[in-house]
């Protein structure tokens, strides 16, 4: 009786969460958009093209931000009822790479830089390439959000001839270390990122699959000196 009610807590604890996740993350860019729809429709003079083009842009990036989001909540209920499948495949290292830092290239603020993990032509993983991609690249846009202007975000890989291992290293603000316990849970973001946008899910997903596919990820990280993140997964997936 006890733990039934222990993890009916749990539950609604996650539900209230849920709640307020939504309400907060979805509110703020929902707002954002129809602002941007309102200035749109007074800017009619040809000369006015730079101030669409901004209002555009804004509507555009918080469209995906929302469509993100929808995606992550889906992924958590596949993984809850076990209806991920995976698909594996040979493929190059550098393929999802250069995709990761395309994608990450349009996120950078001012003065940032990636720097591009050395030695990799030549290597291969047979696994599920899409949860690779978003592995890494949840673990880059993380390194982009909570790092300063100006900073280098630096991928290193390495592989032995059993295991990959990929590590982000950046120069970012840092997770606390009253904190750093809880960084993996579902919707649990750190006390000194509460002010910036975000969900506290996609690290959560990322370790989920992980584990499905004998993988790993753990991380050292101090206040004002930065983090790194490393992801550990086997070479070739046990189908």
């Amino acid at each position: 009786m006890s733990n039934a009610l222990k993890k009916e807590k749990e539950l609604n604890d996650l539900k209230t969460k849920f709640l307020s996740l939504v309400s907060h993350e979805f509110k703020t860019p929902l707002s954002g958009i129809l602002t941007s729809a309102m200035l749109l429709s007074k800017y009619k003079l040809e000369e006015q093209q730079n101030r669409r083009d901004k209002h555009i842009k804004i509507i555009t990036d918080k469209v995906h931000y929302l469509n993100n989001i929808l995606n992550d909540f889906l992924s958590i209920e596949k993984l809850e009822t076990g209806k991920v499948s995976y698909k594996f495949s040979n493929f190059m290292l550098t393929k999802v790479v250069d995709e990761v830092i395309y994608n990450a290239n349009m996120l950078l603020k001012e003065g940032q830089v990636i720097k591009y993990p050395e030695n990799i032509d030549g290597l291969f993983l047979y696994q599920d390439e899409k949860i690779v991609e978003l592995a890494l690249g949840n673990l880059v846009h993380n390194a982009i959000k909570y790092s300063p202007e100006h900073s280098e975000i630096s991928i290193q890989i390495t592989q032995d001839e059993s295991i990959t291992t990929f590590k982000v290293i950046d120069e970012g603000m840092g997770i606390p270390e009253k904190d750093q316990e809880q960084i993996f849970n579902r919707y649990f973001r750190s006390e000194n990122a509460l002010l910036i946008q975000g969900t506290g899910i996609g690290l959560n997903i990322v370790k989920s699959h992980l584990n499905n596919l004998g993988g790993e990820i753990s991380f050292s990280s101090a206040e004002e000196k930065g983090s790194t993140f490393v992801i550990k997964i086997p070479n070739k997936a046990k189908e």
